[in-house]
C-alpha cells in the first residue's frame, strides 16, 4: 500500500516539474493596430477581388479608445 502512494506523489511531483509554463504576453495596444492614414500626396489603391488592405488612405478610423469592463457581483 505504501508504495502505490509513493509511486503517485513521485508522478505527481514529475508530472508538475515537467508541465509547460504559459507564456505571459504583453496587452494589444494602440500602438498595435495597422489602421488607416490619411496623407496628402498618398497614391489611392485600386483593389479587384477580395484582399486584406493595410493601411488605406482615409480620412476618419472610429474611435480608438480602450474602455474598461465593469461587472457587478452576480447580483440580479
Amino acid at each position: 500500500m505504501f508504495w502505490f502512494i509513493a509511486a503517485f506523489v513521485v508522478g505527481l511531483v514529475v508530472s508538475i516539474a515537467l508541465a509547460p509554463k504559459p507564456q505571459t504576453q504583453k496587452p494589444a495596444g494602440l500602438g498595435d493596430i495597422t489602421a488607416p492614414v490619411a496623407e496628402e500626396g498618398l497614391e489611392i489603391a485600386v483593389l479587384f477581388g477580395t484582399r486584406d488592405f493595410n493601411g488605406a488612405n482615409c480620412v476618419w478610423y472610429g474611435d480608438l479608445r480602450t474602455v474598461a469592463i465593469k461587472s457587478k457581483g452576480g447580483k440580479k
